[in-house]
């Protein structure tokens, strides 16, 4: 590695710990907990998954979305019952990681994918609103107005400008940080009176120190914590194995979702020990990070190292940083995030697709990342076995027996199998039958009771019932069926090939 990339890797490091310092503060805010907890998870969150995660180039800390779900634990049980929680969070996102459930990532359709993108660039964008709220003397809050709002928005504007303007020029230094340095520069020189981060909260601390959570163990703080820690263990794996997924494709990499989820896990026990309210990968940061030119653990790792010296050392000087440098760098984000192609191909996918984006999209918005892609894939799942119930069909011909040959296509499965039943006719149907499963698949147990089904309608009626390529594994399942069914295994003995029987197959097809 030259020295170039290690300068690009720091650079970025630097940029993405100063837009960690206002984040982490927000959400812990949004928490209820003193800011350092989630400066301290933000430090060790983004150490330990840069050191062992499944994507270089990530980066992780503490997030809204998880954070909304710990408000409620620590109002009514305070701050301890959330470190014994985190860690309980961890525990659990380690055994999915060592039962390689991240895999299941994979199951997310792509439509999943942009509205999840698509939601939370909205979130990102409406959680630097409150930036732009100011204390109204009363311990209340009120929006900015007059010179004041003028003054933070020409700041932005700024800072996105310098943003968009220096790749232009050159790509040797992170244009987030540029922008930075200028906003900061010019509101120092000129003595602006604007916002700092020093404003939102002190960021001073000293080391984080080994803390065992001081809990009861007992079977009722279990109780307490356990629903919170799954909850929080799936918000926390579905947003970093998703986002895994969207730096991989930016960066035309692979990375490991198990990986990712051990990570993940040891980084929230040990986060848990040591006073910091947990995390998971942020989506924000990452294409922070990304967009600067980092590719590797290096700037993951400096982060999260800054981050700790901006705390113990810096803290006086990271303070007077204006926030609205910083929300300018998000706004940047934001735009970088959306994907605007997917409002350009609406009206070209199918419309269950389109309907799916706008869903997840609005969910994410609304609730949270976990209820909508969980959501977004029930509604996609559904879609498809409507879509695939719609393919089964027969064309109907005669064996050189004499024997009515129904010769089926597409899958019989829970969603197919009215479909299959009204394609057969029992009373007037001769008196042997041959279902041919040459271009079909029995897919689960719903369809084996359709073919127990369908045997017992003839057999009542007088008839037999004669079934062929049906591969092994269903014949075997066909117990219930006993006698009532005489099933032809003639060739390959794990899925039968096709061959000829002298079927003469007329020109019509029956459809449902």
């Amino acid at each position: 590695m030259d020295a170039s990339r290690i300068r690009t890797e720091l650079l970025a490091g630097l940029t993405v710990a100063l837009a960690l310092v206002p984040e982490a503060v927000a959400f812990a805010f949004v928490a209820g907990v003193n800011p350092l907890v989630g400066l301290y998870a933000a430090f060790f969150v983004g150490l330990i998954t840069a050191c062992i995660g499944g994507r270089p180039g990530m980066i992780s800390g503490a997030t809204g979305a998880l954070a909304v779900v710990m408000v409620s634990l620590v109002s009514l049980h305070g701050v301890e019952y959330l470190f014994a929680t985190v860690v309980l969070m961890g525990l659990i996102q380690i055994v999915v990681g060592l039962l390689k459930w991240g895999k299941f990532i994979r199951m997310v359709p792509h439509p999943v994918m942009l509205g999840f993108v698509n939601g939370l660039a909205i979130v990102i964008f409406l959680a630097q609103l409150g930036q732009f709220k100011v204390p109204d003397g009363t311990g209340g809050l009120t929006w900015m107005t007059g010179s004041q709002l003028y003054l933070m928005l020409g700041l932005i504007v700024l800072t996105m400008a310098v943003i968009w303007l220096l790749p232009k020029i050159t790509s040797a230094f992170p244009a987030p940080l540029a922008g930075i340095l200028v906003v900061s520069a010019l509101v120092l020189g000129f003595n602006l009176d604007t916002r700092a981060v020093g404003d939102l909260s002190s960021i001073s601390g000293g080391l984080p120190e080994f803390h065992i959570p001081m809990v009861p163990l007992t079977f009722e703080t279990l109780q307490i914590i356990l629903p919170y820690a799954v909850i929080l263990a799936a918000i926390g794996l579905i947003e970093s194995l998703l986002t895994l997924n969207l730096v991989a494709d930016l960066t035309g990499t692979k990375g490991g979702a198990s990986k990712e989820c051990l990570a993940q896990g040891t980084a929230n026990v040990v986060t848990g020990f040591f006073g910091g309210m947990g995390g998971c990968a942020m989506i924000g940061q990452s294409m922070i990070n990304v967009k600067s030119g980092a590719r590797t653990r290096i700037s993951g790792i400096s982060a999260a190292l800054f981050l700790l010296s901006f705390i113990v050392i810096a803290s006086p000087l990271i303070e007077r940083i204006p926030v609205a440098a910083l929300v300018g760098v998000m706004f940047m984000v934001v735009i970088g995030t959306f994907a605007w192609t997917s409002l350009k191909i609406m009206h070209k996918i199918p419309p269950i697709d389109a309907i799916v984006m706008v869903i997840v999209t609005c969910v994410t918005v609304y609730s949270d990342l976990a209820v909508a892609v969980v959501v977004g894939v029930i509604i996609s799942a559904l879609a498809y076995a409507w879509n695939a119930a719609s393919r089964i069909r027969a064309r109907t011909g005669t064996s050189k027996e004499g024997w009515k040959v129904y010769r089926l296509s597409g899958p019989l499965f829970f969603g197919s199998t009215t479909g299959f039943t009204d394609l057969f006719d029992p009373l007037n149907d001769p008196d042997d039958i041959v279902v041919d499963f040459i271009d079909s698949r029995v897919v689960d147990h719903s369809g084996l009771e359709a073919i127990d089904a369908l045997a017992s309608k003839y057999l009542a009626a007088g008839k037999r019932l004669h079934l062929r390529h049906l591969s092994p594994d269903c014949k075997k399942l066909l117990a219930k069926a006993g006698d009532l069914v005489e099933v032809s295994v003639l060739e390959d003995p794990d899925y039968e090939i096709a061959v000829d029987y002298g079927h003469r197959f007329e020109s019509k097809e029956k459809t449902t």
